[in-house]
This record gives C-alpha cells, sequence and structure tokens, in this order.
C-alpha cells in the first residue's frame, strides 16, 4: 500500500513546496521535479495576471456594447505598456537568472535595483502622456462619440496608473529570475482578489461605495495592483533567493546600460506583436461594435489560457537562464523540451474544450446573441493554433531566457507583421469571409511562429548569448 501511495504523496508534496516557495538550486536534480516547481506558480500568476482583464470584462459587459468596446480599446493601446513592462522584465529575468546560476546574489539583487530605476522613468513618460490624451487615443483607434465619452474617464485613470502596472511587471521578472516563483505569484493574486471584491462595488455602487460606472472598474484595478506592488516591495527586502538591500539602492550606469542594451530586444519583440495585434482591432472595428465588443470577449478568455501557458513557458526560461549561468548549457537545452511537452500536453486540452464549449464559454459574459455569436466563433477558430503555438510560447521564452532577446523579435516581425496583419485585411476584405478571416490569420501566424522558432532554436546560437 505504502508503494502505491508514496508517488501520489510526493506528487502533494512537491505541490505544496511550488505554491509555498523554494530554494533549491534549479542547476542540479531533476528537470521535470524544477519544471513543476517553477511552472505551478508561474502558471497560477498568468492566470491570475489575465484575470484582471475577464473580471473587468464580465462586469463592464454589464454596462453594454460601448462600455466593452472602450476597454477593449484602452486594453489594447496599453498593451504598448505591457510591452515594454514584458520586454524589460525579459532582460531582467535573464539578468537576474544568469547572476544567482553564478551565485552572485548580490550582484542580482544589483540588477533588479536598476531594473526598478528604469521601469519607474519610462512609466511615468508614458503615464503622464497617456492621461493627457486619453480621449485622441480613443479617436485615433476608431471609437465612435458615444464610446469615447463614456471610456475617456476610465482610459485616463488606467493610463495614469502605469507607474503601478511597470513595477507589477518588472518586479515579478525579478523573483522568476530569482527561481522565487511563489511570490510572483502571491503578489498577483493579492492584487487580484483585492480586484474581484472591489469592482462591482465601485462600478454599481453597492453599500456605501459610489456608483461610477465604468471608471470604476479602472480604480478597482488601480487599488488592487498596487497593494499588489507594496507586497512585493516588501518582500524584495526580506527575501531568501534575492534580498534587496540599503547598500544595494544606488545607481549603476553600467548595469543599466547593459540592462537597456538586453531590453531593446525584447521590447521591440513585445512591441511587434502588440502593435499587430492593435492593427487587429482597426481592422475589427471597421465591422462595427459588435463585432468589436465580441471578440473583446473572446480575447480575454483567449488571455486568460495563453497567459497560464505563458507562465509555463517561463520556467523554461529561468531554467535556460540560471543553467547557463553555472555552465551547463546542455541541460539547459534539456529543460526547454520537457518545458515544450507539458505545454503542448495543456495546450491540447485547452483546444478540445474551446472548440466543444465556445458557446457556453462566451455566454458567460453576454446575454446579447450577436455579440455572443461572434465571440463564439472567434474563440473556436483562435484556438486551432494553440497546440502548435504552445511549443512557440516555450522556444521564444528559452531565447529570452538565454539573453537573446533579438531573434525572437525577428520570428515576431516575419509571423505577425509579414504574415498576420496582411493575410486578415486579405481574407476579411479581399476573399470577403468577414471578421472570420482575422480569426484564422490569428491561427496561422501563432503556427508559423512556433515551426520559425523551433527551426532557429535547434541551431544552438543562443548558449553562447553574454549577459
Amino acid at each position: 500500500m505504502s508503494a502505491s501511495t508514496e508517488p501520489r504523496a510526493t506528487g502533494f508534496a512537491a505541490i505544496r513546496e511550488a505554491l509555498h516557495g523554494t530554494e533549491q538550486d534549479f542547476t542540479t536534480g531533476s528537470l521535470n521535479r524544477a519544471v513543476l516547481l517553477l511552472a505551478i506558480p508561474m502558471m497560477l500568476e498568468m492566470a491570475g495576471e489575465s484575470l484582471f482583464a475577464v473580471v473587468d470584462a464580465f462586469f463592464v459587459a454589464r454596462l453594454g456594447a460601448e462600455a466593452l468596446a472602450a476597454v477593449g480599446i484602452t486594453e489594447t493601446v496599453l498593451e504598448i505598456m505591457y510591452a515594454i513592462a514584458i520586454g524589460l522584465g525579459m532582460s531582467v529575468t535573464a539578468m537576474v537568472a544568469r547572476r544567482i546560476g553564478e551565485h552572485d546574489e548580490r550582484a542580482a539583487a544589483r540588477t533588479a535595483v536598476q531594473a526598478i530605476w528604469v521601469g519607474l522613468a519610462v512609466s511615468i513618460l508614458f503615464g503622464v502622456a497617456g492621461a493627457i490624451w486619453a480621449p485622441d487615443v480613443l479617436r485615433l483607434m476608431g471609437a465612435d462619440q458615444a464610446t469615447v465619452a463614456g471610456g475617456a474617464t476610465y482610459t485616463r485613470i488606467l493610463y495614469g496608473s502605469m507607474p503601478v502596472i511597470l513595477f507589477l511587471f518588472v518586479n515579478n521578472a525579478i523573483y522568476r529570475g530569482a527561481g522565487d516563483a511563489a511570490m510572483a505569484m502571491r503578489s498577483i493574486w493579492i492584487a487580484n482578489s483585492i480586484n474581484i471584491v472591489l469592482d462591482p462595488l465601485f462600478i454599481f455602487g453597492i453599500g456605501p461605495f459610489p456608483e461610477m460606472g465604468l471608471p470604476g472598474a479602472a480604480v478597482a484595478t488601480v487599488i488592487g495592483r498596487s497593494i499588489g506592488v507594496l507586497y512585493q516591495f516588501h518582500g524584495l527586502s526580506r527575501g531568501a533567493r534575492l534580498r534587496v538591500t540599503r547598500a544595494d539602492v544606488r545607481f549603476e550606469l553600467d548595469v543599466i546600460l547593459r540592462l537597456l542594451r538586453v531590453s531593446a530586444g525584447g521590447i521591440l519583440q513585445m512591441l511587434v506583436a502588440t502593435a499587430s495585434y492593435i492593427g487587429l482591432i482597426r481592422i475589427l472595428a471597421t465591422f462595427g461594435s459588435t463585432v468589436l465588443a465580441g471578440y473583446v470577449i473572446a480575447i480575454r478568455v483567449v488571455i486568460f489560457i495563453i497567459l497560464p501557458s505563458w507562465g509555463l513557458a517561463n520556467a523554461a526560461a529561468t531554467l535556460v537562464g540560471q543553467n547557463l549561468g553555472a555552465e551547463q548549457p546542455d541541460r539547459a537545452e534539456r529543460a526547454v523540451w520537457v518545458t515544450g511537452l507539458w505545454n503542448m500536453a495543456f495546450m491540447a486540452v485547452i483546444t478540445v474544450l474551446f472548440v466543444a464549449f465556445a458557446g457556453p464559454i462566451v455566454r458567460i459574459f453576454t446575454a446579447d446573441p450577436e455579440t455572443a455569436r461572434v465571440g463564439e466563433t472567434a474563440l473556436r477558430i483562435i484556438s486551432y493554433g494553440y497546440v502548435l503555438y504552445a511549443w512557440g510560447m516555450v522556444i521564444l521564452q528559452a531565447f529570452n531566457g538565454a539573453g537573446d532577446t533579438w531573434t525572437p523579435t525577428w520570428v515576431n516581425l516575419i509571423a505577425f507583421w509579414l504574415v498576420q496583419i496582411p493575410l486578415a485585411w486579405f481574407l476579411a476584405h479581399v476573399v470577403g469571409i468577414g471578421h472570420e478571416g482575422v480569426y484564422w490569420a490569428i491561427a496561422v501566424s501563432y503556427s508559423l511562429s512556433a515551426l520559425i522558432g523551433l527551426v532557429l532554436f535547434r541551431r544552438g546560437k543562443w548558449k553562447l548569448k553574454q549577459v
């Protein structure tokens, strides 16, 4: 009996360790166990991040299609800030992981501090600009007058909170590089729990709370994220794997320049992908608010699933960075193949669920039959590219974990700009299949990015990258 229960007990113990946090050396031991310990909290972290958008869409949908369209457009442009934050985070994870693999914790802490300085400067610049020109941004993206009138305040609040948004991403990138994925997970779920509670209170004016409508969703999100960031900073001052001391809080130009050099590829990589997403929104906007609202719902569900999958891919980035730092490139490569198999299995299950249950999933968010029909179609078609894209996510994150942020940039440029945008326009307006053509273009570009990434990964040049 003990023999039959031991594997299960060991599995549960590993899950508990993953959720609680571990100080394990990821440059030794079982790779499957290492992926498990990193992937569980990283997937939950990304699920929590995606839950922000899903929760907002769930409550805002009750305010009408114009409000939901405003959320979609605002979030689309905000993706530019996410791109900068994630791009910077890629370099932070790579550099911190490399220093941890080299067992130089003080250099890792100093790198973390320099990333925070860079993030603060960039977010203030973009936050001020976004808050001032929020209505113009909505108009530029094709919003009608009703959407602009109802969404300007919501947009201003979110754009003005860019420092909080950036800190949430960058600090968690620091934790991931250090191998403390559980801390990154907890900070997101603290922020999310607060947002889930406050969203309906501020939107609908429940109890003593004012009825703010759409701006209430922004207020709830900002409060939740701010508390999450405070928790992150508290953890950085008391961490086990990486602790920032007072001596580390200084300006180091050489580290910042190295960070910016690696970040440039990561930021451009994300901007290429984000700009293509904005281009898709612009194409879909030509089909009216109902199509746009249906797509917003579908893409929120997609993000809810894709981000946990990216969390699993992030495990590969951490393992690659730390093992290259420990001068074990072959172990780094094996970690990628192990993680890729896990991610492919996960996304295969998701594909089956989305194809079979797209309708019921979308109808959770809207009672409007036309909006639901659009969302169902989008969700089902986009999911056809998931199995291959599961490998693409892991491979591209492996490049990023090695500090090779330029290879994924070129992959994204080819897949999303040379293929996705022209194909979406061609299918929608030349072939004449309307908004469905956009969804087919997304599925094709997902798959193409994975195939290109796999070919380049097998060449092995990423193993020689220095950060």
